[in-house]
């Protein structure tokens, strides 16, 4: 695995190859098959375990107990932007370009929900003790019923039956952005517009939080 790190780092997922990660450790090629039986269970193993480390890197600060339900909010997002600035090339194969020819299987999904759910919990948590503001968006349209009744349905499935559907929409749209913001700076679009790209992620995860209710 971690020769195949070295190669994803220095060619990309798309060159990725169990013989040249065969020929880097010295081993022949049928050697490295008893371990991965493919390309595509190489890049899963790759991919789980980033989503693993990702995950964990969130939930750790979510769980943190100084401060506000903000201010964990804050503390988690620059924990998933930290660990994507220090991974970068495990970050895109995550949320960066397919990989030509690969389809990620369902057994990757229970790991790419461990980012996402740290997030979720802050929100869920501050739900359930009454601290979640009301999002008020001005001059939004009310949801249709079917969109509401399908994200209580998606809270219920997840454990924050306490956040209203408004309040899902609003961490749609803050989730979506923090990921936005990461990918955007890591693969150079926010270049020549900033300098300070942390403050830039700290301004705008802060008032998305606002925005969704936390305080």
């Amino acid at each position: 695995m971690a020769a195949a790190r070295r190669q994803l780092a220095a060619e990309g997922a798309a060159a990725l190859s169990l013989r040249s990660v065969a020929r880097e450790l010295g081993m022949v090629s049928s050697a490295v098959y008893r371990y991965f039986e493919s390309r595509d269970a190489l890049l899963t193993g790759l991919i789980v375990d980033a989503y693993d480390a990702l995950g964990a890197a969130a939930e750790a600060a979510a769980e943190t107990r100084d401060g506000s339900d903000l201010d964990r909010w804050v503390i988690t997002a620059r924990a998933i932007r930290e660990w994507a600035l220090d991974h970068p090339h495990e970050y895109a194969l995550l949320y960066g370009s397919p990989v030509p020819g690969y389809a990620a299987p369902e057994t990757t999904i229970t790991s790419g929900t461990g980012p996402s759910l740290a997030l979720v919990g802050i929100v869920a948590r501050a739900a359930t003790a009454g601290r979640l503001a009301p999002p008020s968006p001005a001059g939004a349209p009310p949801l249709s019923a079917a969109l509401a009744a399908e994200l209580t349905a998606v809270a219920g499935e997840i454990g924050a039956d306490a956040v209203p559907p408004e309040a899902a929409v609003a961490f749609i749209g803050a989730w979506t952005q923090l990921f936005g913001l990461v990918s955007f700076e890591l693969f150079g679009q926010t270049r020549n517009m900033v300098v300070d790209n942390a403050a830039l992620f700290d301004a705008t995860v802060t008032r998305q939080a606002l925005a969704l209710g936390l305080r």
